[in-house]
């Protein structure tokens, strides 16, 4: 079986968001799984995805916080700023994290760890919707 959604997120503000149930809750064809793949693909350059820690809010503040002070806004070495000073940090920080997951499949749902969830990095302050392509294969 092969299965294919796009998957529009909210818009969210900067920072790192779970966003498991926004994707599980979207893809019904996966109940029908016995064993699989769930590939996502962040359609974007200036966002990212992760899989990390789902428990402690104090992970997202950590994460943000160590983005920020890797990667500085309105540092003079960049030139790619027309859209703003958190323009080229945002590319930076998506290409460190990267656009894909590949998670597994099995009875009907995600095999993560316990304290795992899937994170929307929003990297820039002021963006739009962000869309997910979502592909399922197994059976």
């Amino acid at each position: 079986m092969w299965k294919q959604n796009e998957i529009r997120l909210q818009r969210f503000p900067r920072g790192f968001h779970l966003i498991t149930h926004d994707v599980v809750s979207v893809l019904p064809d996966m109940g029908d799984m016995r064993v699989g793949l769930l590939h996502l693909l962040l359609e974007h350059t200036s966002a990212s995805l992760t899989l990390n820690e789902n428990a402690s809010p104090d992970v997202r503040r950590d994460f943000e916080t160590w983005f920020s002070r890797a990667v500085p806004e309105g540092a003079d070495f960049w030139t790619h700023t027309l859209e703003g000073d958190d323009d080229m940090p945002a590319h930076i920080k998506a290409s460190l994290l990267g656009p894909t997951l590949t998670l597994p499949v099995r009875d009907g749902g995600l095999v993560l760890g316990t304290w795992q969830g899937i994170y929307l990095c929003e990297h820039r302050d002021a963006a739009g919707p962000r869309t997910l392509l979502a592909t399922l294969w197994g059976e």
